[in-house]
């Protein structure tokens, strides 16, 4: 099993500091072999999780951008973007050219976004869930035709229309499509239907195994193999904040046992370099041996 960190709290140090902390985190990441780096695609802090919304938060790919030219391995995405805040057409560019300029090291990551309070204050339309939906099939299906020089034809949908899809320069590689959340009529469908990984997150081990087999049967339902479907998962244990190493690992192995390749972890209210060379690091061989 690998490990990753979600960088979503920027409210460790000040503002003014907040460059030279994360060039000291991307170093941290590097040296610990940490496999997964992502950040959220918010512009308030998110208030569902505790937060006051006027908490510092850093545009996402600006952010990956900067982190890029101070990782060397590690694969950056955003866990993950709502697809009402781009284009899909200026998506799949700034993902190619994130991929790029990191060395082919860029993920796509895609949800149908949620905050509605940060649209309204932003300006930028919240249609109906339904129609979100719709709206991130459509974006899937763009990007990956962005992403192939074999066809730079138009694109037609029902939300959106593109008279070419020329991308260059192209992905270094493709770019690893995940699609986050686990509802299971609608996510996990996309999730079989056309992403590379998924992401979940951990509540119990039960809870996984029934939104893996869901997963399953969503690839027979349109012929896939799920083993191409790399899945990751959030987990937040307090035995990680007390640097309990051992509870921490004791607690994910079961899921590890589920097939689960990739675990990202969250950072509390510490300057994020430092929690990841004295709490994360240590994750990293002894997840490895799951």
């Amino acid at each position: 099993m690998k490990v990753g960190v979600h960088l979503m709290r920027f409210d460790g140090v000040a503002p003014h500091e907040l460059r030279d902390e994360l060039a000291r985190t991307g170093e941290a990441v590097e040296d610990a072999g940490i496999a997964w780096v992502s950040v959220m695609d918010h512009y308030f802090q998110m208030e569902r999780a505790g937060f006051p919304h006027t908490d510092p938060m850093l545009e996402a790919y600006t952010t990956l951008g900067y982190l890029a030219a101070h990782t060397s391995s590690a694969e950056l995405g955003v866990l993950v973007t709502g697809v009402t805040y781009r284009h899909p057409g200026l998506l799949a560019k700034i993902v190619a050219s994130l991929d790029v300029l990191s060395g082919g090291r860029a993920a796509l990551g895609l949800g149908a976004a949620w905050y509605d309070r940060e649209h309204a204050a932003m300006g930028v339309p919240f249609p109906p869930l339904k129609e979100r939906f719709e709206r991130l099939e459509e974006t899937l299906q763009i990007c990956a035709q962005m992403f192939d020089p074999a066809d730079e034809g138009p694109y037609h949908g029902t939300h959106y229309t593109l008279a070419e899809t020329v991308c260059r320069p192209l992905p270094l590689h493709h770019p690893t499509v995940m699609v986050g959340g686990s509802g299971e009529r609608k996510t996990l469908r996309l999730v079989a239907r056309y992403a590379d990984a998924c992401n979940l997150f951990v509540s119990e081990p039960d809870a996984m195994r029934h939104k893996l087999d869901v997963l399953r049967r969503h690839c027979e339902d349109v012929g896939r193999d799920p083993s191409e479907i790399r899945v990751t998962a959030l987990a937040g244990f307090p035995e990680l904040d007390r640097g309990d190493v051992d509870g921490f690992v004791e607690n994910i192995r079961p899921y590890a046992d589920l097939g689960v390749d990739t675990v990202i972890v969250r950072p509390p209210q510490e300057p994020s370099a430092a929690w990841v060379r004295e709490r994360v690091a240590p994750l990293v061989p002894r997840l490895a041996e799951l």
